[in-house]
């Protein structure tokens, strides 16, 4: 068994709580991942935290969306301190943007939150700020429950990538 999911199943409730929201910052999904151990592995960690996802409402995918800073900022409203580490590094391709990239990020960011009520998301993991902004201004015509399920998407593979590095720290 993998040694970090071995010490979170052995580990007190409010310690596996946060571990959880470091990976995704709802939590009811945290609370539902905490009540299901002991987990196996790591694949089954990864079925459970889709399943569980896929029973959240808005208000979970609301408080979750919340931990994360706009594309091309360093800070969100609500995170903790690892979670804002993992951003970092998943958009640290943004941080190399020139300014014409990254003015247009800002503009489109206040648009989308604007227009849809919530931070703009998406799997920064890979992407540059380019392919970021591409995806965001795609996004902008959507209606809002189209675009509040691909935000729930979005956040559902980012959890899934933070608790991969999670299990390999």
């Amino acid at each position: 068994m993998n040694p970090i999911l071995a010490a979170w199943n052995a580990s007190g409730k409010t310690e596996a709580i946060d571990a959880m929201i470091a990976c995704c910052g709802a939590q009811r999904w945290a609370e539902a991942m905490v009540a299901l151990r002991p987990i196996a592995d790591a694949a089954e960690l990864s079925e459970k935290a889709d399943r569980e996802w896929s029973r959240m409402e808005e208000a979970d995918w609301m408080q979750a969306f919340a931990c994360h800073p706009r594309i091309g900022e360093r800070k969100a409203a609500q995170a903790t301190a690892k979670s804002s580490a993992w951003s970092s590094q998943e958009q640290a391709s943004a941080a190399n943007a020139g300014e014409q990239v990254l003015e247009e990020l800002a503009q489109g960011n206040a648009l989308y939150e604007e227009r849809y009520g919530f931070t703009y998301i998406v799997c920064a993991t890979g992407k540059s700020a380019e392919e970021m902004l591409a995806i965001l201004k795609r996004r902008l015509v959507s209606d809002r429950e189209t675009e509040l399920r691909e935000a729930a998407e979005q956040q559902r593979q980012i959890t899934q990538i933070r608790m991969r590095k999670w299990l390999a720290e």
